[in-house]
């Protein structure tokens, strides 16, 4: 019987000492993760977690990498096992993937590169299988035979969490862009009354999504400037701010309707008098 990811490597007749566990958890600024690379570019995940820094060249001696990485909603999520060879250092040009700038500018230390490749070892488990990486979430370099990592859920298919529905729906402006592409979509599709909270400066702001894009594309604009064109937005110190949804209106709402739901609601919270509202 299986009961930890360790035993899963025995049973594929992979010895735990030549194994090392990575989890990759950054997040950049605007709210790019490993795991977006992961889901949507695997080629670029492959190239990013193939340049490391030399600091961590002893804890990733090993020639085999089992690779996790972390969903918006947390967990450790199994991205695959590699084949991985220290071949000399990175190109001092090369753009990392992740944070779309020069991997020199990111690190004052020096740059390792590797070759790695996807092995076919367990490859049936990858987007499907879900660890206990324990508390030593900081700690991302791990070695297969030292840990027990129990392996805590187990699917038919790789699946993303559920849409919570508009009424529970809350997220940052960071995490816009790696929303679920179902939850991206159901944001599309439906218009109404939004607000941004602040926990830095403790505003807030009443916001109306009226266009074509839905809920989704107003806030996609927030996640590309940090204002989306709003005056009390540009004003105030720049925010990761909270999104909840306050009203969805009906499909057949026009414009005016949906501005005049957002005004109530103004009122009711009174953004501009205790808020970031101008208008």
């Amino acid at each position: 019987m299986i009961f930890g990811f360790t035993d899963l490597l025995c049973k594929a007749g992979i010895e735990p000492e030549h194994v090392r566990l990575l989890r990759h958890q950054t997040k950049t600024p605007m709210g790019r993760t490993p795991y977006l690379l992961w889901r949507d570019q695997r080629g670029a995940f492959e190239e990013y977690q193939s340049v490391q820094t030399v600091g961590v060249r002893a804890r990733l001696a090993s020639p085999i990498w089992a690779s996790f990485v972390v969903p918006p909603a947390g967990g450790t999520l199994f991205a695959g096992l590699y084949s991985a060879e220290r071949i000399g250092p990175a190109d001092p040009d090369w753009i990392d993937p992740l944070y779309g700038r020069p991997g020199a500018e990111l690190t004052q230390d020096g740059l390792d590169l590797y070759q790695t490749r996807p092995m076919t070892a367990l490859e049936s488990y990858v987007g499907r299988l879900s660890i206990e990486w324990g508390k030593g979430a900081r700690s991302w370099v791990q070695r297969a035979d030292m840990q027990v990592k129990a392996i805590v859920e187990l699917t038919k298919v790789f699946r993303e969490d559920a849409f919570p529905g508009y009424t529970h729906f809350v997220t940052n402006v960071s995490e816009i862009q790696g929303l679920p592409l179902t939850w991206a979509s159901a944001l599309r599709v439906a218009r109404g009354v939004y607000l941004l909270t602040s926990a830095k400066t403790r505003e807030q702001h009443v916001g109306s999504a009226t266009g074509e894009g839905g809920f989704f594309g107003r806030w996609a604009n927030y996640a590309q400037d940090g204002h989306g064109g709003n005056l009390g937005l540009k004003s105030s110190e720049p925010s990761d701010y909270q999104i909840s949804i306050l009203e969805v209106a009906g499909s057949a709402a026009t414009v005016e309707e949906i501005i005049a739901i957002e005004q109530l609601w103004k009122r009711k919270l009174q953004s501009r008098e205790m808020g970031l509202n101008r208008n």
